[in-house]
């Protein structure tokens, strides 16, 4: 549990976080690959609160931003893309999770996925502070 987790399964995390990103960019995401997007940015977000990572709040708020665009998008159009000036911040912050998911010890990742799912059943709107807020601790 000090360990990060095993090579393999680290992968397969990346890869799907990677294509979902590919497949929203392209315009051919769908609920389940933004919902795949959002939970990496959300993980990412917990692992660096914790320690692991430097990436600005408003990195974490600007992709936050971008899938509520894209969900609305979607729900006039029918069309699941993501806006192309906002697929640099999301390549960082999936960049920030590999690299966490290399060096994290797992007992950490395993926190992140129980406080993800405590705020998926939650009300709160965001796990990420406003970015007037400092949230960098």
């Amino acid at each position: 549990m000090l360990l990060p987790m095993a090579e393999a399964s680290a992968r397969e995390q990346s890869l799907l976080s990677h294509l979902a990103l590919v497949a929203c960019r392209d315009g051919h995401g769908n609920r389940h690959l933004f919902n795949e997007l959002m939970r990496t940015v959300y993980m990412a977000w917990f692992l660096q609160q914790d320690g692991y990572g430097n990436e600005p709040v408003n990195s974490f708020k600007t992709a936050e931003y971008a899938v509520e665009a894209a969900l609305e998008l979607a729900h006039m159009s029918d069309e699941w893309v993501l806006a192309e000036d906002t697929i640099p911040v999301f390549e960082r912050l999936l960049a920030l999770h590999d690299s966490q998911l290399a060096t994290v010890p797992l007992n950490k990742v395993i926190e992140a996925e129980q406080r993800l799912r405590h705020f998926l059943a939650g009300t709160a709107s965001s796990p990420v502070p406003d970015t007037g807020q400092s949230g960098m601790s």
